[in-house]
């Protein structure tokens, strides 16, 4: 295949971009800055314009962009920033997608489309819930509206496990210090995912064609924060004794901190899993390992 992406310089692009090529498949990577290197495209989503040619005999589209949801507080200005760089963007994709006739559209989205779901399990037929990011993600999904005749797949992603980046890359020097410890109650649950499966499910959808709509990208066993807190103690034979009151994290970090480390998604990958995708990591400890 020839597919084309955005975002492609973070964790999961990097990755993807890797896995891809192995496989024998060429990459075109938009970028808003210069091209500087082969298979590089400039593109300037609030101009709506992309490079001449970025979408000649793509038969699929990636979009991973989006600013940082973490660090800091979330002020009206960074809501709307946050939102910009996603929207924005993904209906110009969308757009281009449509007028191009290409196949496939696969694009980013996160768990935090079901707010705060507590002890219920959720799959891809759950309500959006309440917050922010499920507000957030409701209008990232909806900007592919766009991209006419192409199947489009919403990548509701979970907590990317990696020791490069993501939560894991995170937490693991504070790990390492036995600084570790359950945030709030630790009852809330943490629906994370292997980098390796991030990368393998994307690919699936990219070459299933059953598989459209909202996808789940998450392990098939979430945990609950104190859990994980747990595994990740033993996973680097540290002790995690410490604890954060959840009234600190609301007072120091507002709504951010209440969404991001408060909230709690126990989704479960059932339309991932119905399409014959084959989990490499299937269990927190062997995800953590792999790490």
């Amino acid at each position: 295949m020839r597919v084309l992406i955005a975002g492609a310089s973070g964790l999961i692009g990097s990755a993807l971009v890797d896995r891809l090529r192995r496989e024998g498949h060429e990459v075109r990577r938009l970028v808003r800055r210069e091209a500087r290197e082969g298979g590089e495209l400039r593109w300037d989503p609030p101009s709506g314009t992309i490079a001449n040619g970025a979408f000649e005999g793509v038969d699929a589209v990636v979009n991973l962009g989006g600013k940082p949801l973490f660090p800091g507080r979330w002020s009206a200005m960074r809501k709307q920033e946050l939102t910009d760089s996603r929207v924005e963007p993904t209906e110009v994709l969308a757009e281009a997608v449509a007028e191009h006739g290409v196949g496939v559209l696969v694009n980013a989205s996160a768990v935090g489309y079901y707010g705060h779901t507590h002890e219920s399990i959720v799959d891809e037929s759950g309500p959006r819930g309440r917050g922010f990011l499920a507000e957030l993600c409701e209008a990232w999904e909806a900007a592919t509206a766009g991209a006419g005749d192409a199947r489009v797949v919403n990548i509701r992603t979970g907590l990317v496990l990696s020791a490069k980046g993501g939560l894991y890359g995170t937490l693991r020097p504070l790990f390492q210090l036995c600084l570790g410890g359950r945030l709030g109650d630790g009852r809330q649950y943490m629906p994370w995912i292997a980098l390796e499966d991030e990368v393998g499910a994307i690919v699936h959808a990219l070459t299933h064609d059953d598989l459209s709509g909202p996808v789940n990208l998450t392990g098939p066993a979430p945990v609950t924060n104190a859990e994980f807190t747990r595994a990740a103690g033993r996973a680097l034979h540290r002790p995690a004794p410490w604890w954060v009151p959840g009234i600190a994290l609301k007072t120091v970090l507002g709504q951010a901190g209440e969404e991001m480390a408060l909230f709690g998604q126990r989704a479960v990958p059932a339309a991932l899993e119905r399409s014959g995708y084959e989990f490499r990591h299937r269990t927190l400890d062997s995800a953590l390992a792999a790490a």
